[in-house]
């Protein structure tokens, strides 16, 4: 009769049942040359558990190699894509190449991926339970514009407070500068304190600070496009020294 089969291993399981004929006519019973055939249980699909990913935007991600446990036959697979703006498909077969990963907002886009085994022997195909994981793609950093600062010599500038529109994730920021004789060092991280600028000499002095932004979330960090702001340091004020007058009365 038919049975439901079982297979709790990981690999083909077959039985060979072996079948003998008896003839019987006038309670006279005649055995004939036996016959055998197989029943082989297939096993469920598996697929090992794929790691997460977290890419920064325009990187590429690394390649999705599926895998299985699973022997005595060929198992396949396919997936399915819930966010196909990250640049991939929304659904496709065997493993996922690298692709470029796209993020265009200022938040992380996160996709899930579910993927579907298939183990085919003996021109039978039997599905097993699917598995997910996630590409998060992280958006490129970014910084808004800091207005440009004029001092007076040997005064104290205002604090520069780095901001930005991204979330989501931490921006952090490093900047140079390529004059650090106005009082300020030649490099840093994060905002810039307030100072006391310098210019000893009778002209203003301008600084070009380039600040880089930089999103971390998740295991990658992403840089951003670069802004640039000026701190102008004036000298102090300055008169020549008039000369002395003596004239007569009228």
């Amino acid at each position: 009769p038919s049975f439901t089969a079982f297979n709790a291993g990981t690999s083909t399981v077959t039985a060979t049942i072996t079948v003998t004929p008896t003839f019987t006519s006038q309670s006279i019973p005649c055995t004939g040359p036996t016959k055998s055939f197989t029943i082989t249980v297939n096993p469920t699909a598996q697929v090992n558990q794929p790691n997460n990913q977290v890419v920064c935007n325009e990187t590429n991600t690394a390649l999705v190699d599926f895998s299985s446990i699973s022997t005595g036959g060929t198992t396949t697979y396919s997936w399915a894509n819930d966010t196909p703006s990250i640049g991939l498909a929304a659904t496709g077969n065997g493993n996922i190449s690298p692709f470029l990963a796209l993020n265009s907002t200022s938040n992380p886009v996160t996709a899930t991926i579910t993927v579907t085994p298939h183990f085919e022997n003996g021109s039978v195909t039997c599905d097993g339970p699917t598995k997910s994981f996630t590409i998060t793609v992280n958006p490129s950093a970014q910084v808004n514009q800091p207005a440009d600062i004029v001092v007076c010599h040997y005064n104290l500038t205002n604090q520069v407070t780095f901001t930005t529109l991204s979330s989501g994730g931490n921006t952090t920021y490093s900047w140079t500068n390529d004059n650090p004789s106005i009082g300020l060092g030649a490099s840093g991280v994060g905002d810039i304190p307030a100072f006391s600028a310098f210019n000893n000499g009778t002209a203003p002095v301008t600084a070009t600070i380039e600040v880089t932004p930089n999103f971390i979330n998740g295991t990658a960090p992403c840089p951003g496009v670069s802004k640039t702001f000026t701190i102008t340091v004036n000298p102090a004020g300055q008169v020549n020294q008039p000369a002395n007058q003596v004239i007569c009365n009228s």
